[in-house]
């Protein structure tokens, strides 16, 4: 499964993280649909699934400055569970019209490509020698 690592020793800050990359641009799509119409007076619904994708993005980067590598798998696993709470939030959207289907889909698969890259991410991790900076 891909992770978006090549090599492990390029890592130096979350920045560097293929997963928070993506996390991070996903944010920046659902903050420029939500903001413009319909979607902008639904303050409950608007207010989640940012909230959502911001979590995606900071617990990677949370995770990451913990420095030990249990941890950061749960932090991972965190940001993964708020990868579905988008998807989920995107078809309250979709269902209220506030985004049309093409739009759906394509926010839809970058939360689902976030996703996967956490899932390989925690999968290295798990099966790696590293122990995290803390353990050095």
């Amino acid at each position: 499964m891909d992770c978006g690592l090549k090599d492990m020793g390029k890592i130096q800050k979350f920045e560097d993280i293929l997963a928070w990359q993506k996390a991070r641009e996903l944010t920046r799509e659902v903050y420029a649909h939500s903001k413009t119409g319909a979607f902008a007076k639904d303050f409950g619904l608007r207010d989640q699934i940012q909230r959502a994708s911001v979590s995606v993005m900071g617990n990677v980067a949370e995770g990451y400055d913990r420095g030990g590598d249990k941890e950061f798998i749960q932090f991972l696993s965190v940001s993964k569970g708020s990868c579905g709470e988008v998807k989920s939030h995107l078809y309250v959207a979709l269902d209220q019209q506030y985004i049309n289907p093409t739009q759906f889909n394509q926010l839809y698969n970058s939360t689902d490509e976030v996703g996967r890259l956490l899932a390989g991410f925690m999968a290295y991790l798990k099966q790696s020698d590293l122990r995290g900076r803390k353990f050095k």
